[in-house]
């Protein structure tokens, strides 16, 4: 499974990193995200708040799937797709920074 962003294919083995201007707060179970540079901002419920906190401690989109996987009743490919998805949409804007698999 992939996801495109710009020519680029987003996949599992890919890679991410949270931006400089980034800055993120849990609130009652979820997260906001806000991009102090571009003012783009998110809210992330428990779903994307499990996502979150996985590629946060490892930069890993299959870490966040395995994540998903233990905290939620999922199949892995609704799993993969949700991964995919958000981390697609947070790159696109400048929330995280995607980068091609190693």
């Amino acid at each position: 499974m992939t996801a495109t962003l710009s020519g680029f294919s987003l996949t599992l083995d890919s890679r991410v990193r949270i931006p400089k201007p980034v800055l993120f707060r849990e609130l009652s179970g979820e997260i906001v995200l806000l991009n102090t540079v571009t003012g783009k901002y998110f809210s992330l419920d428990a779903t994307g708040a499990c996502i979150w906190q996985a590629l946060k401690a490892s930069g890993r989109l299959r870490d966040a799937l395995d994540a998903l996987l233990q905290v939620f009743d999922a199949t892995e490919s609704q799993a993969s797709a949700d991964v995919l998805d958000l981390a697609s949409k947070l790159c696109a804007h400048g929330l995280l920074e995607c980068m091609a698999p190693e």
